[in-house]
């Protein structure tokens, strides 16, 4: 049973503003989202400025992660394709600095210390297997705004990582 041309135009039409409205929401979310890692990571800085006058390891590690989820956020407006790695890579800041502050603060071994480290290195690993995975099947990311791959054409290999 064939369709109405004019429903199957109102369809299409419907559909290229459905997708138009998901992208408009995609990218206001992203930009709000960038705003407020900004805004943190200045009301970090000042506070570290005004209140402590000195940056603590805690604080040094927080504006790595507040630094490592700006970046994802980037590469995500490029490529709308979400690094996996990026997420591992905070995880082990955000547990590094746990485990950091713990040690500052109780000063004394426990199965805490042991689980963040173990934690930590499963992680490590985690991080060995997405890059092993991408080194041997490589995907092609291409322009969100096109069909062109982006300039390199795969994921980024290992020695790559100044892209990354």
């Amino acid at each position: 049973m064939n369709k109405d041309p004019r429903i199957e135009k109102i369809e299409n039409l419907l559909d290229k503003l459905g997708n138009i409205a998901v992208e408009a929401f995609h990218y206001i979310a992203l930009f709000i989202i960038g705003c407020m890692i900004a805004w943190s990571a200045v009301h970090t800085i000042i506070e570290i400025l005004t209140v402590k006058q000195y940056a603590s390891i805690d604080d040094i590690l927080l504006l790595f992660i507040y630094l490592e989820l700006g970046a994802m956020v980037g590469i995500y407006f490029k490529t709308n394709h979400m690094p996996v790695r990026f997420l591992i890579y905070i995880a082990i800041t955000a547990l590094t600095r746990l485990l950091i502050s713990d040690i500052q603060h109780d000063h004394k071994a426990d199965i805490d210390l042991v689980i963040i480290t173990g934690s930590v290195l499963i992680l490590a690993i985690a991080i060995l297997i997405v890059r092993y995975a991408s080194w041997t099947y490589p995907s092609v990311i291409r322009d969100k705004h096109s069909e062109k791959p982006l300039a390199h054409g795969k994921t980024p290999r290992p020695e790559d990582d100044e892209l990354a």
